[in-house]
């Protein structure tokens, strides 16, 4: 068996294709702590939590977004990011999101906020 040198990746929320393309590593968080995942990984289907997805790019650029819930596929050269929800961070309003985030100050929406905070976290990597 010949090993791919690139993965080819595709970030998908509920609603929409969020990324696609071709990249040398993708790293993701699971209940268990963050899964890096390269050409040549074996077949996973695991639990993603609430947090960043980083993948970089076979031109050795990055793209880096926020994710709540899902999960990740991969299967020989190709990676599934599978999320309810996924933004890019180019496209965090940061102002807006620090803006939910005093909102929900004393709110009991844990997740609500865990999803806000995962937004403003990748902001900065715009």
């Amino acid at each position: 068996m010949v090993v791919a040198k690139e993965l080819n990746v595709e970030v998908v929320a509920a609603d929409r294709k969020v990324w696609s393309g071709s990249a040398s590593i993708v790293i993701a968080r699971t209940p268990d702590g963050e899964v890096g995942v390269m050409a040549g990984h074996e077949p996973v289907l695991a639990v993603l939590v609430t947090g960043p997805v980083t993948v970089r790019t076979a031109d050795g650029g990055a793209v880096v977004a926020a994710v709540s819930g899902g999960f990740l596929s991969v299967s020989e050269d190709r990676v599934a990011v599978l999320a309810e929800q996924a933004v890019l961070a180019e496209e965090v309003d940061a102002v807006g999101v620090e803006a939910e985030i005093a909102q929900l100050q004393g709110a009991d929406d844990e997740a609500a906020r865990q999803w806000a905070e995962a937004r403003l976290g990748v902001a900065s990597h715009r």
